[in-house]
Order: C-alpha cells, then sequence, then structure tokens
C-alpha cells in the first residue's frame, strides 16, 4: 500500500511528489512517457517561463477563468515559494520583460532535471506506464490499475494535463479518469493558440515575422487585450507570442466578431510618422508608390500594404495626395487582421476547461465525490494568460494537494 498514487510527471505531478515525500509519504509517480516534465522542457519555447515574480493580486488578474477558485492554493504556494523552491534546488532564476522568470540558463532541461533529481533523492518511485482507472470502494479511492495491475493507495493525485501538445502526453486521460468516478469536465478548448483569419493576405505573407509591433484584440469596437512584441503570419492566419495570449482573451468565437490591430510603427506616433513618410517620399519622388516605401516596410508586407491603402502600386510618389498619405499612416498605425477560428486543439499551449471547480474543495483540492482523490494543474477548470501563470497554476494546486493528501 503506497501512500500517494501521482498520475501524471509534469509540473504539477512533479512539484507534488516532491513535496509529499518531504512530508514523509511514501510516492508513486505513473508517468507514460519516459521521461519526466515532457511538455515542462519545451514551454517557453525551451526556456520555460517558471512563474510571474508579482503579488498574488497581480496573478489573480491574468486568470480569467475561476481565479477566486485559486486563493487557498496560492496562499500556500505563491510565486516567491515557486522561485526559492527552484532556486534551493540549485537552479538560478531571473525575471524579465512583464515579471516573466526563467532560468538563468535560459534551459527548461534544467528545471525538469532539478524536480527528477529531487525526486529520485527522495525515494520516489516512477513507473511509466499509463494508468487505465481508478479503483474505488465505499465513495473513497483505493488505488489506480495500470498494465493490467492494481496499484494501491491511500490517496491518488491527478495531475496529468489537458489535451494540448497531446505529442508530449497530454491526451486528455485526466478527464477521462474524472469522469469516470461521477466529476463534470467543464467545454475543452483550446487557450494560447494560433489563429485562423479569413484574410487571404496573411497565406501571401506567410512566413514573415513581425518583431517590435503593437497587437490590439478587437471585440467589435472595444480593445479587450493590447501588447508590444513578436508575431508570424502563416498559410492559416496569424501565431507567434503576440497572437497566443490575444488567442486566451476570446472566450466565445463568433464570425466577423473579432479583429486584430497591428501598429506596424508604435515608437512613432502618427505624426511623427507622417514626417517619416514624406521624407521617403520625397526621396522617390518619380517612384511609383509601391517602389517608393521599401524603406518603411520588409518586403513579404508591400503588395499587401499597396493593396489595402487603395492607392495604386503604379501611381508616382509625387502625385500622391495628402489625404493619400494620411490614410496610408492610418493603415501602419492600424493593420488589420479578421479573425474566424482557433486552430485545433493539439496546437494550443494550454487547454481551457476541465474538471468543474464546484467538484472540488478549493482548500485541499480533494474531490467533493469521492474521498482521496485530488486534482493538480492543468485538468482542472483554470487556465490564465501568457507570463508564468499558468505554470504557477500547476505549482500551487500540486503543493496544495500534497500537503492534503
Amino acid at each position: 500500500m503506497t501512500d500517494v498514487i501521482i498520475i501524471g510527471g509534469g509540473a504539477a505531478g512533479c512539484l507534488a511528489a516532491v513535496q509529499a515525500a518531504r512530508w514523509g509519504k511514501s510516492v508513486i509517480v505513473f508517468e507514460k512517457n519516459e521521461k519526466l516534465g515532457r511538455k515542462l522542457r519545451i514551454t517557453g519555447k525551451g526556456r520555460c517561463n517558471v512563474t510571474n515574480n508579482s503579488p498574488v493580486e497581480e496573478h489573480m488578474r491574468n486568470i480569467p477563468v475561476n481565479p477566486r477558485f485559486l486563493y487557498s492554493a496560492f496562499a500556500n504556494f505563491d510565486a516567491d515559494s515557486t522561485m526559492a523552491f527552484f532556486e534551493e534546488l540549485g537552479v538560478p532564476l531571473k525575471t524579465e520583460r512583464g515579471n516573466r522568470v526563467f532560468p538563468v540558463s535560459d534551459n527548461a532541461n534544467d528545471i525538469a532535471d532539478a524536480l527528477a533529481h529531487e525526486m529520485k533523492n527522495l525515494g520516489v518511485q516512477t513507473v511509466h506506464t499509463r494508468v487505465t482507472a481508478l479503483v474505488t470502494e465505499n465513495g473513497a479511492v483505493t488505488g489506480v490499475k495500470a498494465g493490467g495491475k492494481i496499484y494501491p493507495s491511500a490517496s491518488v493525485i491527478i495531475a496529468c494535463g489537458g489535451k494540448s501538445y497531446p505529442n508530449t502526453g497530454s491526451t486528455g486521460d485526466g478527464y477521462t479518469l474524472a469522469e469516470s468516478v461521477g466529476h463534470t469536465v467543464t467545454e475543452l478548448k483550446p487557450s494560447l493558440v494560433p489563429l485562423v483569419s479569413p484574410d487571404k493576405y496573411c497565406a501571401e505573407m506567410m512566413g514573415l515575422s513581425l518583431r517590435n509591433v503593437t497587437l490590439k484584440l478587437m471585440d467589435g469596437e472595444k480593445a479587450i487585450y493590447s501588447e508590444m512584441g513578436e508575431m508570424l503570419f502563416t498559410h492559416f492566419g496569424v501565431s507567434g507570442p503576440l497572437v497566443l495570449s490575444a488567442s486566451s482573451h476570446i472566450r466565445d468565437m463568433q464570425p466577423n466578431r473579432y479583429k486584430l490591430l497591428i501598429d506596424l510603427k508604435p515608437a512613432l506616433t502618427p505624426e511623427q510618422l507622417d514626417a517619416r513618410i514624406q521624407r521617403d517620399f520625397g526621396e522617390n519622388l518619380n517612384r511609383d508608390f509601391s517602389n517608393g516605401i521599401r524603406k518603411l516596410l520588409p518586403a513579404k508586407l508591400i503588395p499587401v500594404a499597396v493593396k489595402l491603402s487603395g492607392i495604386p502600386a503604379e501611381q508616382k510618389v509625387n502625385s500622391i495626395t495628402k489625404e493619400q498619405r494620411r490614410r496610408f499612416g492610418e493603415l501602419l498605425k492600424a493593420f488589420p487582421v479578421r479573425i474566424s477560428g482557433f486552430r485545433p486543439i493539439d496546437e494550443a499551449i494550454v487547454t481551457s476547461g476541465g474538471v468543474s471547480v464546484k467538484e472540488i474543495d478549493p482548500k485541499t483540492m480533494e474531490s467533493k465525490l469521492v474521498g482521496g482523490l485530488y486534482f493538480a494543474g492543468e485538468v482542472i477548470d483554470v487556465d490564465a494568460y501568457t507570463g508564468g501563470f499558468n505554470l504557477q497554476i500547476a505549482f500551487s494546486t500540486a503543493y496544495t494537494a500534497a500537503i492534503n493528501c
């Protein structure tokens, strides 16, 4: 009989294993991948944005789905706790723009390896087999079934992630196991995911990466997200860090409801941009419009910008009117991309939706339906914006489950 069985050896599962073992409990982690922390190793472009170095209130502001459910978990284990935990394990950390926290090495493997090493030191047993069923008796969990065998346990923590990045092992097993014992799983949707556009010109600019632009997400006439950074045009629409962040603000995808506006020259005021355009025009008075803006925009963007401007490509620069020039400047400050949908959930970084928080005790992460069953991480119906907030949810809920199980 084991004290604790943890299903899933990702961020939440590994931290829960360490904390439970530190409390003197015997722990078995079931991880179907050959290596622990597979998704953790590729997060943040392989750098691993461990947490966000900000107060709990700031974390709550960045959690659009069920933030209040997490107050107790954050009180138990906040961003400071996470940073102290990894530095004690020998991984020095640094804080970057937007209070994002990364290992100084910029190597996500250091985070995953530190967890795996500490688990080994504490005698945590890892079994690389898929759990196929929960075993219950008289309304309480008594173990799990894996590889055709029953493993008895006093408590079980489900920490096997969502449905995003299925090639890392997140194939939705946690939802199936939770539903098998009567839990409700809310609608699963992609979050932090590339966006599909009906605008053909996105495909024409496929592979074009824009840096230091400001992206604004419009819900009708209202701006609901705005940030400066990087984005990318693709064959289906748009991707990149800014787009992934914007996607998590879209709650109800409908035709013609959402659009993106890209400020291609955020460092310039409209007046400064107009002066810059006039300067470029002054140097190219006898050239066609399409040739007169070569210094202003990336080559792949020029034909599209010309088309959207309404100024004929072959119109001579010296005949462009002040009004035409003004409209062109406005286009560069608010380049439009319509949004018609999300890319599939298996391309998402995070799954929105999950085991209903109404059926989990927020103080302990224990199921209200099945005694001895706990939840941690992405399998729960909570998700956040980018910036280290999702990993902090994983760590806080994992710690809370571990000290209560």
